[in-house]
């Protein structure tokens, strides 16, 4: 049997940095004229960070007592207070500091090759300040090809699948370099149809050459071969044989000599004699799903989906089995229960999403029996249906809430909306309600009580074409 007496051995190492005892190093760190100093020990150096200690076997002595100074003035003072007291005391309290602080924080492990410090803070930054990073999203992503970011990278993919716009419309768009571009267009399952893919492409290789003409009409040979030149490790990513005639014609002919002859020749054929065999390679189609909703992601549908399922793993966004057909949006259609009955009585496989005003909270149901007007003032029994709350914004995790008692599930009553027993039901405009856990697991929300919603959502969902024609 170990014992371990990591905490005192922690706490000692950090008593010797902060004292400073028998030091032969001063790290300076910070911007002048305001540069802090740091006294560090060689030794620790060679075995906790060997990037220091070569920095240190490269500096030279700078005064009587054989002591040798480095300077690191571009890292801010704070961040390399974090950086030396992991390096001593295998610690680092987060706590209360602002999240640019810890993605510095993270780059300057990285610069440090702290492999370990590394792989800890970008799980920690995803799943405590996901909202920071998103609204930081284009210098994230930037970073995130780095060396050592793998988590990190994984994470900007995942966004940049379900949300490309906040690649595609940034500011920042036209400054994304080459390598990156290309690595987002030939991915399977961007989101994004193909002739919005061109447009982009066409867009950033013109932006790289401020000397082409604004207007097409005035282009010449020479301007055509810049591009093609500018976009020759983009171009073979587009997927030409997936546009309709329409936007072949009005996309891609005007462009045409950007293109090889041979590749321009096949497009028009496939389009004018498809049966007519070509060389050209055809790239498959991209997994592309969409969700028509102003409330919940993609991954959000694919979420639900897994749950109806009930799969113990969530599926991939590019596998979701079903389709979501909204028929009710509260904004567009009215949030009166008048509204919600004329279009969701007696419908069957109903998913219902509210927005929380004001907080980041995304609650809703499913309901596969569906509300029935023929029986109001009655309870409907279903083994299946369950309601949630979702992962957005600043709430870090699902909820899920099966129903346990299958007579109290769901409640017709012609006074509410969509009603999943006393658990959780619209109450009247724009408000929800969460009384006593009757009919399902758990509450989805800390407060019960009513709470009122910026927007909702019904889906009725059914199984795509594809799936339903393997299972046969």
């Amino acid at each position: 049997m170990t014992l371990n007496f990591y905490e005192n051995l922690s706490n000692d190492y950090i008593k010797l940095l902060e004292n400073g005892d028998e030091h032969n190093i001063i790290i300076e760190a910070g911007e002048s004229p305001v540069m802090h100093t740091f006294k560090v020990h060689s030794t620790v150096l060679r075995y906790r960070c060997p990037y220091l200690y070569d920095e240190f076997k490269k500096s030279t002595i700078n005064n009587d007592d054989n002591i040798r100074i480095i300077q690191k003035p571009p890292i801010s003072a704070k961040v390399f207070n974090f950086i030396i007291k992991y390096i001593y005391g295998a610690t680092i309290n987060l706590e209360k500091v602002e999240t640019y602080i810890i993605f510095d924080l993270l780059m300057t492990a990285n610069q440090f090759q702290l492999e370990e410090l590394v792989a800890r803070l970008q799980p920690f930054l995803i799943e405590n300040h996901p909202s920071w990073l998103k609204s930081n999203f284009y210098k994230i992503y930037h970073s995130s090809f780095q060396p050592g970011f793998t988590v990190l990278r994984k994470f900007c993919n995942d966004i940049i699948v379900n949300h490309p716009n906040l690649i595609f419309e940034s500011n920042d768009f036209n400054t994304l370099p080459e390598a990156d571009l290309v690595s987002i267009i030939q991915s399977d399952d961007l989101q994004l149809e193909e002739p919005q893919v061109w447009d982009y492409v066409i867009q950033w290789g013109t932006a790289q050459n401020k000397i082409l003409p604004s207007n097409l009409d005035d282009w010449i040979e020479k301007d055509f071969q810049i591009l093609k030149n500018t976009l020759q490790q983009c171009l073979p990513h587009i997927r030409y044989f997936q546009f309709s005639n329409e936007y072949i014609m009005e996309k891609i002919y005007p462009y045409q000599q950007i293109l090889e002859k041979k590749l321009m020749s096949d497009i028009l054929k496939y389009y004018i004699t498809p049966d007519r065999p070509i060389s050209s390679t055809i790239l498959p189609p991209r997994n592309i799903f969409q969700i028509t909703s102003s409330i919940i992601s993609n991954k959000h549908a694919t979420e639900i989906a897994s749950w109806i399922d009930k799969k113990e793993v969530t599926y991939e966004f590019n596998n979701n089995p079903y389709d979501f057909n909204l028929i009710l949006r509260g904004s567009r259609d009215g949030f009166g229960k008048d509204v919600f009955w004329n279009l969701c009585d007696r419908k069957t496989n109903i998913v219902v999403v509210a927005r929380v005003k004001d907080t980041d909270e995304i609650v809703g149901g499913y309901n596969p029996i569906g509300w029935n007007s023929n029986f109001m003032s009655q309870y409907s029994k279903t083994n299946d249906s369950f309601i949630f709350s979702l992962k957005n914004g600043s709430i870090k995790n699902n909820i899920l809430s099966r129903v346990k008692n299958a007579n109290l599930g769901i409640y017709n009553n012609s006074d509410y909306g969509s009603n999943f027993g006393n658990d959780f039901f619209m109450k009247g405009t724009k408000l929800f309600n969460i009384l006593n856990l009757e009919g399902y697991e758990k509450l989805i929300r800390k407060k019960t009580g009513e709470f009122p919603i910026d927007d909702y959502e019904v889906f009725q969902i059914s199984k795509k074409e594809n799936t339903l024609n393997i299972q046969q």
